[in-house]
Parts: C-alpha cells; structure tokens; sequence
C-alpha cells in the first residue's frame, strides 16, 4: 500500500506504481500515495500469470550465461521475494521515500553480486528499457538499503528484462507446446537520474492538491460523473 506515515515525512511507493500509474494519470497516483484513495486494479487475465509462474519455475536455479547473451555468469536464485527499503533522502525534499514490492527474480553472480531481472513474454522492445527501469532501479535501492528485518541484496551489478518471445508451436507426445526464444535486453544503472525522477514525484506528491486527470484515466472519470462518490464518499477535491 502506498501512503503517507503518520509524520507526513515519509512516502510509501511500490516500484510498479511508478511505472504504470505514473505514466497512466498522476492524478490517481497522488490519491494513492496521499492516502486518499486508491483506485481498484484491473483484471489481469490468468494465463498471464500462469505463464509468468512456469516461467520462473523453469529457469529457477539454471546458470545465467546460459539462459540468454548478455547475462554475467551465476544462476537464477529465487523469484517473488518481498523487499522494502528505509526511508530514502531525496536531494531538496523533506519527504523522504519508502520503497516496497515484491522483486520478479534475483540472480546470484559468481562474484558474489546480484541482479534483478524481470520476465517478460513477450518480443523484446527497447523502447521497454526506459520504462521498466523505474522498476527495477526501485527493487535495487530497496535491496540494498533494506529496512529493519528486510530482504537484503548487496551489490546489485546488473538490471535487466529476459523476454521470452513465442516463435512457433511445437507436437509433443501427449499434447503442444512453444517454442520460445530469449532476449536479455540490459538496463543500465544510473542512480543519479533515478534520483531525479524521485524528486520529481516528490514535487508532485508535495503538492497540497492533487493535479488533473489524465486524458484517458477511466478512474477518475468515474469519480467526475458521481459513481465513486455513492461507493465512498469521495467527491475528487
């Protein structure tokens, strides 16, 4: 959950939240990290996360080098690990940030580093790397400045999508299956510039008003025309 403590100093923000709502309405992300009201999530269709977990369960413990061109030598270590940071001093801000969520995959490199890598199936797209980079520069800097009792991962060399692409269908004995290939497209580390997209969330978030709706945000639509309003009393000011 993102929000607000009680001090006001410190945000609570989940790595995929700054990828996806951000980019979606900032006015929905603001309500959420204010603790104001948090948007319902979308249906996420079940074979996604079906393939998504056979994925994780096939490469779960394979030797990186092996898995895609790119990747340093190690072996997949686990997957679906919850991490959360300490609080996180963002340069001009008071409000420090509070990283949460729950890593895709953590390899173990033979020197002793990790990466942080998500799964994608689907064809690999450069255009993802800037994207997804929020996200996996976030479960970085929690895994390495975990909180009390967290998941601790310590250094974190590599950032990274493994995109497994269908290419055909193949027969098998008793049924189908696909054929899939891999494509590690790197990310590059650059905590500098993660910095200073995390004050320029700061800069929102410490606005005392939220800001407007995004041109095609379906949520807050809702919440214009009443709907949201007879469900919990929220009149969008």
């Amino acid at each position: 959950m993102n929000s607000a403590d009680k001090s006001g100093n410190v945000v609570k923000l989940a790595p995929s939240d700054l990828t996806f709502l951000w980019e979606d309405c900032q006015r929905c992300f603001w309500l959420k990290a204010r603790g104001v009201l948090k948007r319902p999530a979308g249906a996420f269709p079940k074979v996604f996360t079906m393939m998504d977990n056979q994925t994780k369960d096939f490469f779960f413990n394979k030797r990186t080098e092996e898995m895609a061109e790119g990747l340093r030598p190690g072996r997949v270590a686990f997957g679906d690990r919850f991490a959360r940071s300490r609080p996180l001093a963002v340069a001009g801000h008071g409000t420090r940030v509070a990283i949460q969520g729950r890593i895709d995959t953590a390899f173990l490199f033979d020197d002793g580093s990790f990466g942080i890598v998500d799964f994608k199936t689907s064809s690999p797209k450069t255009a993802h790397v800037p994207f997804y980079g929020r996200q996996l520069h976030s479960y970085a800097l929690a895994a390495e400045h975990p909180d009390e009792g967290a998941l601790e991962l310590s250094p974190v060399t590599q950032l990274g999508l493994l995109c497994v692409e269908p290419v055909a269908m193949v027969g098998l004995e008793n049924g189908v299956a696909y054929k899939g290939t891999t494509t590690y497209l790197e990310i590059e580390r650059d905590d500098d510039a993660f910095y200073a997209f995390l004050s320029q969330v700061l800069y929102l978030l410490e606005k005392p008003t939220p800001p407007d709706a995004g041109p095609e945000c379906r949520y807050c639509a809702y919440v214009a025309n009443g709907s949201l309003v007879l469900l919990t009393g929220y009149h969008g000011t």
